[in-house]
C-alpha cells in the first residue's frame, strides 16, 4: 500500500488508518457488541495488514477499554511492528467533565499505562467542543499540551474534532501539525472542505474520519437510518437513496465509494474507518481496490444535498 507523508511531520502512513471506538463497548452508538479476544484480534490482524496507522482515544469505552485493548495486542505482539504509527488522545475526566491543563496530563498518563508504551509520535486533542474550561487560557488544555511536546513525550500535536471552526481556532494558534475532523467530508457532506484546504495549504497533515457517516454509507440508508451518530434529516436521507441506487446501477458497493471518496481527495492524508473483526481489516483494504468509473462520481457529484456542499 503506498505511503502518504503527513504534512511535513516526516510521518509516512497509509492511506487507510484504523479507528477504533469500534472496539471500546459502545454499542448503544454502533449496535453491536465486541468482546475482549475478538476487539485484541481485530488490533492483530491490523498489524499484520498492510496498514501502518492506528487511532485511539482515552475515552473510548468504560475505563480506556479501547485502549487496554490495543496494550493488550501489543505485549501479544511483542511490541508495535516496525515503522506502525500510534496515536491517541486527551480527554476531559469521564466524571467530572474536567479538561483543565492538569486533567490532560493525567489523560495522557493514563493512556501511556494502557497502552504500553512510553512514547507517542501524535497526540490529540480530543472533541475540544465539550469543554467546560477554557482551553486556551493559561495552564489551560494548549498549554499543558506543549509542555508535553516539548518534554518529547509526544512528537506531534492534533486537534481532533467535528467542530470545524473551532478546530481552526486551535490551528491558527500555530501549535499543531495535524487535523482529524469527523462526519463533515463525507459523499453527504462537505463542511470541513474549506477546514482541510486551509490545512493543506498550511503544511499540516489532514485525517479524516468517519468517511461512512456514522455507519449509514456502509451499511447503506435503508439498514442504518442514522447518520453522524444522530437522527438524519430528510434531504440526507434521500440523498443518501439516491447514491445507492446510482452505486447499484454502476455495479458499484456504496461502502466503495464513500471510503474512496475520500481517499482519493487531494486534501486527505490518511482516512480513519472502524473495524471491529478481524476479518474487516482485509475487506476495508480491499475496498480501495474496487473500480469506479468516473461517470459515476460525476453522478454522485450532483446527489449531494446543497446544505452539505
Amino acid at each position: 500500500m503506498q505511503r502518504n507523508t503527513l504534512g511535513q511531520t516526516g510521518l509516512e502512513v497509509t492511506p487507510l488508518c484504523i479507528g477504533t471506538s469500534t472496539l471500546a463497548g459502545f454499542d448503544s452508538v454502533y449496535g453491536y457488541e465486541v468482546d475482549d479476544e475478538r476487539a485484541v484480534q481485530t488490533i492483530l490482524a491490523v498489524f499484520d495488514s498492510e496498514v501502518n496507522y492506528l487511532d485511539t482515544g482515552n475515552n473510548y469505552g468504560k475505563d480506556g477499554l479501547s485502549e487496554r485493548r490495543i496494550g493488550e495486542a501489543i505485549r501479544r505482539r511483542g511490541g508495535l511492528p516496525e515503522g506502525f504509527v500510534l496515536q491517541t488522545k486527551v480527554d476531559a475526566d469521564p466524571e467530572t467533565g474536567d479538561y483543565s491543563g492538569d486533567r490532560v496530563r493525567r489523560s495522557l498518563e493514563e493512556s501511556l499505562e494502557r497502552l504500553g508504551v512510553d512514547h507517542l509520535p501524535i497526540l490529540a486533542l480530543h472533541d475540544p467542543e465539550f469543554m467546560q474550561q477554557d482551553g486556551f487560557a493559561p495552564g489551560g488544555a494548549l498549554e499543558a499540551l506543549i509542555e508535553i511536546r516539548e518534554s518529547g513525550v509526544a512528537d506531534h500535536l492534533a486537534v481532533a474534532s467535528g467542530d470545524v471552526r473551532l478546530s481552526q481556532r486551535y490551528l491558527d494558534t500555530g501549535e499543531f501539525d495535524l487535523v482529524l475532523n469527523h462526519n463533515r467530508y463525507t459523499l453527504l457532506n462537505r463542511e470541513a472542505e474549506e477546514l482541510f484546504t486551509k490545512a493543506r495549504a498550511g503544511g499540516l497533515g489532514v485525517l479524516n474520519a468517519a468517511p461512512y457517516g456514522g455507519g449509514m454509507l456502509a451499511k447503506g440508508p435503508a439498514q442504518q437510518p442514522k447518520y453522524c451518530y444522530g437522527e438524519r434529516d430528510e434531504a440526507i436521507g434521500a440523498a443518501a437513496f439516491a447514491m445507492s441506487e446510482a452505486c447499484e446501477r454502476a455495479g458499484v458497493p456504496l461502502i466503495a465509494a464513500a471510503l474512496q471518496f475520500s481517499t482519493r481527495s487531494p486534501l486527505v492524508d490518511s482516512t480513519v474507518v472502524g473495524v471491529s473483526r478481524p476479518e474487516r481489516a482485509v475487506e476495508t483494504i480491499a475496498l480501495l481496490d474496487v473500480e469506479i468509473p468516473e461517470s459515476l462520481w460525476e453522478e454522485l457529484e450532483t446527489l449531494v444535498p446543497k446544505a452539505g456542499i
